[in-house]
């Protein structure tokens, strides 16, 4: 995989062309992912390899990216350790045991990479059907995001419980955190050994954290995972809502890329940090719903501001939205490959 132009712009390396995936390129935007959510539930899909695979491919196919993004979810790991995990349409993820106490944490299991050998068995399955043509990414979310969902119980606007946990009783928001990071490397390290290309880190929900609260609750989490990362060759990317505030304190973590949001102007911020650091983004996905000559103009605007730059992966600053017209995504994609420096 070293002469992708994915890796090797992951690498800080030069490319004759930005590469490009998007965050939720395999999702609600696209008829064929319905043709197949329609007869399954939505983790029946994430712990069939087969279904998996399949829902992983769509984009590849369809779109032509280059780089492929494993279907699966950032909660599988809450769930292994015990939570109660379910999804339902309109309403999202929820955990019907929500962890508020010690004895909550106290229960929750931390040996627990076996249960998420499905997600080995489906990278296998895409690694054969991929046939080393574009890498495939592996993730997990990280444990701030992942804990939010615990302690909330599902989705949350204000963050409310999960920050008096951590005010409160920084103790046992810690204790809970500890756990989700160990739990979150080996996942990570089992994506690996089972052929992941690279590695995403998903902190959806950093944006809700004062700078000293991401720093004790956050941060010091993704630089412990990180460093437990069996990473030779492998590009670690380091997502949060909120990257254009907390990306020099991420780029601490000594990720490979930071993927960044659209808050912010991409080459500014790739100035600001270290040399080496790759940065990934930051379209804001609002574009692809408008007409096509804004989206071309906008992809070329961004790409004429980092005209000579090493590092740079296209993507969003955030997921592609469900009611994002695909013939626009795909139109995206074409632009992009066109594109020559």
């Amino acid at each position: 995989m070293k002469d992708s132009l994915f890796i090797k712009a992951a690498f800080s390396e030069k490319t004759e062309r930005p590469p490009v995936w998007m965050m939720r390129q395999a999702g609600r935007f696209m008829p064929e992912y319905w043709e197949i959510k329609n007869k399954y539930s939505f983790l029946e899909m994430c712990k069939t390899p087969e279904i998996a695979a399949d829902v992983t491919m769509l984009p590849v196919d369809l779109l032509g990216i280059d780089a492929a993004i494993l279907f699966s979810d950032i909660l599988v790991t809450g769930e292994a350790m015990g939570g109660d995990l379910s999804f339902t349409a309109g309403v999202g993820p929820k955990f019907a045991n929500p962890v508020r106490t010690q004895a909550d944490i106290d229960r929750l299991d931390t040996e627990v990479v076996h249960k998420l050998q499905y997600v080995a068995d489906a990278i296998k399955v895409v690694q054969q059907r991929l046939n080393g043509s574009i890498p495939l990414i592996g993730f997990a979310g990280a444990p701030f995001t992942v804990m939010s969902y615990l302690v909330e119980g599902g989705s949350s606007k204000d963050f409310k419980l999960t920050k008096l946990l951590m005010h409160n009783h920084p103790e046992l928001a810690h204790q809970l955190l500890s756990k989700i990071a160990k739990v979150t490397a080996g996942y990570l390290n089992l994506q690996i050994a089972a052929g992941v290309n690279a590695i995403q880190i998903f902190d959806s929900w950093a944006q809700a954290l004062a700078w000293d609260d991401y720093k004790e609750f956050s941060h010091r989490y993704i630089v412990e995972i990180i460093s437990q990362l069996d990473r030779k060759d492998i590009p670690v990317i380091s997502f949060c809502k909120g990257s254009s505030v907390f990306a020099p304190l991420m780029a601490e973590a000594k990720p490979d890329v930071i993927s960044i949001d659209w808050n912010v102007d991409l080459l500014d911020i790739k100035h600001r940090l270290p040399q080496g650091i790759a940065v990934q983004g930051n379209l804001d996905p609002h574009i692809l719903y408008a007409d096509k000559k804004v989206i071309k103009e906008r992809i070329h605007r961004l790409f004429e501001r980092m005209r000579g730059e090493n590092g740079f992966i296209f993507n969003l600053g955030h997921g592609i939205m469900p009611d994002i017209p695909f013939d626009n995504v795909k139109y995206a994609v074409d632009v992009i490959k066109e594109f020559r420096y």
